[in-house]
């Protein structure tokens, strides 16, 4: 019974409260988009045919991709001798942070994009959800790189091992907050009509 209450779920308890908090946040955020989409289909169909949806898609798969690499990082330290443990978790969890900052750079380029078509906060109820929702979860993308740095540096030290990899999980399991938010923002902003 111990060794479940110890794994389950994995991390600290207070990164799952910041979790749920956010998971809440971002909820109320999608049911003001769909009670808003709801009153005017048409004006929210025509705006998100202006959206680059390869570019969506593309940071779709950077985040999923990302994901596995942290997944791969806890997992060589909780199954590997800790010398090979840290040296595969540090490119695992250097590679996720690389492909944060790709989503970062094509995010970015998307927001300039937009901007310099004249279209910001004000020009109606879609792209300002538009700009809310994707500026939000930025926000929290660049969160996760400095955790994920954070991460990086307590490993490059050897400072999670096969016992004591705790504080690892946890910054892996807002990572994929980070990554699970997208999967739900990515389909009800560029896809859905």
């Amino acid at each position: 019974m111990k060794n479940i209450r110890k794994n389950y779920p994995p991390g600290d308890f207070g990164v799952w409260v910041i979790i749920y908090i956010e998971l809440l946040t971002f909820g109320l955020f999608f049911a003001g988009y769909i009670y808003s989409r709801r009153a005017d289909v048409e004006l929210f169909n025509a705006s998100q045919l202006l959206l680059d949806t390869k570019s969506g898609f593309v940071n779709t798969l950077i985040l999923i991709t990302s994901s596995y690499f942290v997944v791969k990082a806890v997992q060589a330290i909780k199954t590997m001798q800790l010398q090979e443990a840290i040296e595969k978790a540090q490119k695992w969890l250097l590679s996720a942070i690389g492909l944060g900052g790709m989503f970062l750079i094509i995010k970015m380029s998307e927001f300039i994009s937009k901007y310099q078509d004249g279209i910001n906060l004000s020009t109606n109820k879609f792209f300002m959800f538009y700009f809310l929702l994707t500026a939000f979860h930025f926000m929290h993308v660049m969160l996760g790189m400095i955790i994920l740095f954070n991460l990086y540096n307590k490993t490059k030290i050897g400072g999670y091992t096969k016992d004591d990899h705790r504080g690892l999980e946890s910054g892996a399991s807002y990572w994929h907050m980070v990554d699970l938010l997208w999967i739900v923002l990515f389909p009800l902003i560029y896809i859905i009509r």
